[in-house]
């Protein structure tokens, strides 16, 4: 697996406005954008640190997995995401290797990326996502 980069950190908000204050105002960092992604049922927005970006994600629904991560952890980190230029061949070597998956194919999330999830239990506890940008 060809990992390029660390792509984002994740963070579970229950609000864009509220928590993007902090980082528009305290740390001086504009948002890329906000951007709804509505087959997972939230809206986030992006923050960019150098080569890496900040991704701030409000669920827009209850039953969402960003909401119910709020309702049993509290707000806060929720994934670290990887780049890795074939997501594909990426998911195949990790199937390989007996990594527990969350995504067995790709699928499309914020910023149009190609995206697949990697459980916590293959990981020592972190939601991992890979992450193919086009």
């Amino acid at each position: 697996m060809n990992v390029d980069r660390l792509d984002h950190i994740g963070i579970a908000v229950e609000s864009l406005e509220t928590s993007s204050a902090f980082y528009r105002d305290v740390l001086g960092i504009e948002p890329d954008g906000v951007e709804e992604v509505p087959d997972q049922k939230v809206k986030v927005a992006f923050f960019t640190v150098g080569e890496s970006k900040i991704e701030l994600l409000e669920p827009t629904a209850e039953d969402s997995p960003i909401a119910q991560f709020i309702a049993k952890r509290g707000a806060g980190i929720h994934h670290m995401a990887v780049r890795v230029d074939d997501l594909p061949a990426a998911l195949e070597q990790a199937r390989a290797a007996g990594i527990r998956l969350i995504d067995e194919e790709p699928r499309v999330g914020a910023g149009n990326a190609r995206i697949a999830f990697v459980h916590p239990k293959s990981t020592g506890g972190v939601l991992l996502e890979l992450c193919e940008r086009r």
